[in-house]
């Protein structure tokens, strides 16, 4: 792993990652000290974490690169009561079943981007282990006498959900108390000394800082980065915003790399400074060349194809790459069998028999390329349709085309319009 002078955290400041943190220069001296525990939360509302959770994801994967235990938490009991921060209003609460199979789901697309096999590189831990045996005697004793309500009423998320229409319940209020609780326990239990998250997550965070010192005389540590925002300006996540899963039955290989590709000529270096893997410096010359030749889009690429190997693996990359390729290439006869695969999935597609492919007139209207028999014939007429790569008249017949693969043909109407015709064997 190559850092910016050898120094995580000035890798992790190069890369725009530290928004708000305790004292720097101790936080700094912790890191460099040697291995500790990091830990990253991370509520399980939605059987998927998304494109929000990467950032976490991608931090906690640069700490255990670097020699430190990561430590990723499911929040199974805070799931149960709900974040007010970064929202309007109050969170459905979920039943301790779905939250079971919500963590699950969640581990298996934490393990391809954190090694989980190794519980002293990284782990996974759900704080309904340790919350639920707790009375709310014990909890008001243990936790609640150690953070006062002034605290609470001053921090930004507070403020804004009681100033707001729908208010706060007492029990979105006391969702801080939990958060840091939870850093206490994995500081007595894990070792873990930093805490990381979203800069909506401060004053959470800082909560639980002050709780440990308060109890435990013990100096701890954290960072939070610049949140995440979608095009319009809301939070990137669940409910909110863009909704780019982790998981590929939510949002499929292809369709994560299209998130990837449709990136902003000017956030290209910024968001592989966020997102990839690549040291700094790489990086920084990547995203010089784009800028020579934006149109040539080698930032979205080396983005793209980053970020697909980093959450679905190599072959999900580059099956999805091949796709794309095969959907905006003019000549798709070198396209692999797993690249149609890939594409039956992402566009218009139906089965037929080799008999039906005969009729052309019929093929098209069929596969909606053409509104009607006159429509078929009126564009075929203008050479507008495309079978396979090749360029259709009046008098040609799809029939004549070979087959890809044996039974793949790619129809084609002007430059965006496709359909994936199987043809059963």
């Amino acid at each position: 792993m190559t850092l910016v002078n050898g120094d995580l955290i000035a890798d992790l400041e190069a890369r725009n990652l530290i928004h708000d943190s305790t004292d720097r220069k101790y936080l700094r001296a912790q890191v460099a000290e040697g291995p500790t525990g990091v830990y990253y939360g991370c509520d399980p509302t939605a059987d998927s974490l998304h494109v929000g959770n990467l950032i976490g994801l991608v931090v906690l994967r640069r700490f255990q690169d670097a020699g430190h235990r990561a430590i990723a938490l499911a929040g199974g009991a805070t799931g149960m009561v709900g974040d007010p921060g970064g929202r309007s209003e109050e969170r459905n609460l979920l039943d301790e079943e779905t939250l079971t199979y919500n963590v699950a789901k969640i581990k298996e697309q934490l393990g391809r981007i954190v090694d989980l096999t190794d519980e002293q590189r990284g782990t996974l831990v759900d704080n309904r282990e340790w919350t639920q045996p707790i009375t709310i005697l014990e909890f008001l004793r243990d936790v609640g006498k150690h953070v006062t309500v002034n605290q609470m009423l001053a921090r930004e998320s507070i403020k804004v959900r009681i100033n707001s229409e729908h208010g706060i319940s007492f029990t979105e209020f006391s969702y801080m108390l939990l958060q840091a609780n939870d850093y206490l326990w994995l500081h007595d239990h894990l070792g873990c000394t930093i805490q990381i998250g979203g800069s909506d997550q401060w004053g959470n965070i800082i909560s639980g800082v002050d709780l440990i010192r308060r109890k435990r005389q013990a100096h701890v540590h954290a960072f939070s980065w610049p949140l995440l925002t979608a095009a319009d300006g809301t939070k990137l996540g669940k409910t909110t915003g863009a909704r780019v899963w982790l998981d590929p039955a939510k949002t499929s290989p292809y369709q994560f790399r299209q998130h990837w590709m449709q990136t902003a000529d000017d956030d290209v270096e910024a968001q592989l400074l966020t997102f990839s893997l690549r040291p700094v410096d790489e990086i920084r010359a990547v995203a010089g060349r784009h800028a020579e030749a934006p149109q040539l889009r080698l930032g979205q690429k080396t983005l793209a194809d980053d970020m697909v190997t980093l959450v679905h693996g190599a072959a999900a990359a580059t099956a999805a790459n091949e796709a794309a390729d095969l959907l905006f290439s003019k000549d798709p006869t070198g396209a692999s069998e797993v690249a149609f695969e890939t594409l039956a999935g992402e566009i218009p597609h139906s089965r037929m028999r080799a008999s039906e492919l005969d009729d052309t007139v019929g093929v098209l209207v069929a596969t909606d390329l053409a509104q009607s028999n006159g429509d078929a014939r009126r564009t075929l007429a203008q050479h507008a349709f495309y079978a396979n790569g090749v360029q259709l008249g009046e008098k040609d017949q799809i029939s004549d085309q070979k087959l890809l693969h044996g039974r793949y043909l790619l129809l084609r109407k002007g430059k965006k319009s496709h359909h994936l015709v199987e043809i059963d064997r």
